[in-house]
């Protein structure tokens, strides 16, 4: 079965290399130079058996900001985001990781890199889909996630879609509620097990899981324990 990306990348010589690469794999790849029709492309083949599952997006776009494009694709759809950058600061990449994107990767460009962390992101959003069938939300507190679509709803209406890292991170502090959870633990549930010491990615996915449970102010819900890690409070 195809695995359906859309490559948003202006750079042709960069996409040449990336068709040639994953010519002979399961990997299929459509094309939009300037990023002004990838969000029409990707709803257009929602439910479709040709759905697109990846997006790999170039932060600089002649038409698009590339971050504000991964930030609506993370609105709309379940496909997950991997984001191109030619800059490699700790700052940039916690910056794509803020507007929903599920990777990060600088440029240039390690192909056999990109296919590793493609096929890894897509195995996680398969998982998702695959695993979590239930009709049913699964409640906490006041609020209510639904496993299938990673719909989350607060006890005052307000509704949001989960990324596939917030979703993992959010499970992971249900399943240990009470008690502290470390970063490392937390990055091993999102698929990055090799985190440095000074890596925020799991700050960052903390940080955008407090907005949505619109618990930035007060943090009652989800706890900082210091030296420890985070806990979503009982």
């Amino acid at each position: 079965m195809a695995i359906n990306v859309l490559l948003v990348e202006d750079d042709e010589l960069l996409v040449k290399r990336i068709l040639n690469h994953f010519i002979n794999t399961e990997f299929s790849i459509d094309v939009d130079p300037t990023g002004a029709d990838a969000l029409s492309i990707v709803k257009r083949r929602v439910n479709q058996r040709n759905a697109i599952s990846l997006a790999i997006i170039d932060i600089v776009l002649p038409k698009r900001d590339g971050l504000q494009l991964a930030k609506e694709l993370n609105t709309l759809t379940d496909i997950g985001v991997i984001l191109l950058s030619s800059r490699d600061s700790q700052a940039d990449r916690i910056t794509g990781l803020a507007q929903g994107a599920d990777d990060y990767i600088c440029k240039p460009v390690d192909l056999l890199e990109l296919e590793l962390r493609m096929r890894a992101l897509y195995k996680r959003v398969a998982s998702n889909h695959s695993d979590d069938d239930s009709e049913e939300f699964i409640e906490y507190a006041d609020f209510k996630l639904h496993p299938d679509n990673r719909t989350l709803i607060t006890t005052s209406g307000i509704e949001s879609r989960l990324t596939e890292a917030e979703h993992k991170v959010l499970i992971c502090l249900i399943s240990n509620a009470g008690k502290a959870t470390s970063r490392e633990k937390i990055s091993q549930k999102i698929g990055q097990p090799d985190r440095s010491p000074n890596d925020r990615t799991v700050d960052v996915l903390i940080g955008r899981l407090r907005k949505k449970l619109n618990d930035e102010k007060d943090q009652k819900r989800i706890v900082t324990v210091r030296g420890k890690g985070y806990m979503l409070s009982i």
